[in-house]
């Protein structure tokens, strides 16, 4: 039980720690943060031009892609400018509400990137296992209600995080040993037992990674098996490509993600070390998107040559 001299109320504002223990690299992590955000920003706005542009990249695939890119953008706008603010200006302060606000904020739209990758998983197997069905199965009509249901799942799984944070006593601890407000990084400061709210946190992060990895895993099976029948060896590598650049983002989203919720139940991690992934899972998918995409796909390579052609002449 706290000391009745302790406030029990939620904090007014919470102090970021940023790196805790390594604070005199700051700077430092500061560098490849805020390279690999200029990273994110421009090239995924590109590819977001892009798509906009090229009448011919008006599809299915195209359209699960740029709302993945608008998603990459806003997950790492929303806590890098904070976190540099941090590292550059130590600027610890933020306004509960904008804590709770940016942890819905991160939440959500990992959860809906989830989706999103679950559906680009859905369209690849519908290209390459029925074909002749792709246009009549991925209709506009059904791309609008996978992206509304994955809203709304995000909503119904990740809104209890900052309600249940906000709802903890605190007895005047607001320092949080991180750079953003992740949901166990603050809950951890209550002065109570957090068992329901840490059970909760993991739970989501193993529905969605359980549900949409064996569905994304289901996919890739059948994928594979329609790919090795094929007689054609140039239909085989063709078939692969497509498929490749979304395997190695939905591997490199999942595995950091999964690591960076564990770590945060495991008490003998550095937490220094911690953050450090923290940080870095946030930043890496977004970062590499658009290169593994722009890389991997044909459609986009030949759209980047012409408009580079374009602007040459």
């Amino acid at each position: 039980m706290p000391s009745e001299n302790l406030s029990i109320s939620f904090p007014r504002v919470f102090l970021f720690e940023g790196l805790p223990g390594c604070e005199s690299a700051h700077v430092w992590i500061s560098i490849p943060i805020f390279v690999m955000y200029l990273m994110a920003v421009i090239g995924n706005s590109l590819l977001l031009s892009l798509i906009m542009k090229e009448r011919h990249l008006h599809s299915p695939m195209y359209y699960l892609l740029f709302i993945l890119f608008v998603a990459d953008i806003i997950v790492c706008s929303s806590v890098v400018p904070r976190m540099l603010a941090l590292f550059w200006m130590n600027v610890k302060e933020i306004p509960s509400i904008s804590c709770l606000v940016q942890m819905f904020f991160i939440h959500f739209f990992i959860s809906f990137e989830s989706g999103i990758l679950l559906a680009m998983a859905f369209d690849r197997y519908v290209a390459i296992c029925n074909p002749l069905h792709y246009t009549t199965t991925l209709t506009n009509t059904l791309i609008v209600k996978i992206v509304t249901v994955s809203l709304i799942r995000g909503t119904i799984i990740v809104t209890p995080c900052p309600v249940m944070a906000s709802r903890l006593p605190y007895c005047q601890n607001n320092r949080i040993a991180h750079c953003y407000c992740d949901h166990m990084a603050v809950v951890t400061l209550a002065c109570t037992d957090i068992t329901i709210n840490s059970v909760f946190g993991l739970t989501v992060v193993m529905f969605l990674t359980i549900c949409d990895v064996t569905f994304i895993a289901v996919s890739y099976f059948f994928i594979l098996r329609s790919v090795l029948k094929l007689s054609s060896r140039p239909a085989k590598k063709k078939a692969f490509s497509t498929c490749t650049s979304h395997v190695f983002v939905f591997l490199t989203s999942y595995t950091l993600g999964a690591f960076s919720s564990v770590t945060h139940r495991i008490g003998n991690i550095v937490p220094c070390l911690h953050v450090i992934v923290g940080v870095f899972y946030m930043l890496i998918p977004p970062a590499i998107n658009p290169i593994i995409y722009g890389v991997k796909t044909k459609e986009i390579r030949t759209a980047v040559y012409k408009v580079i052609t374009q602007l040459l002449k």
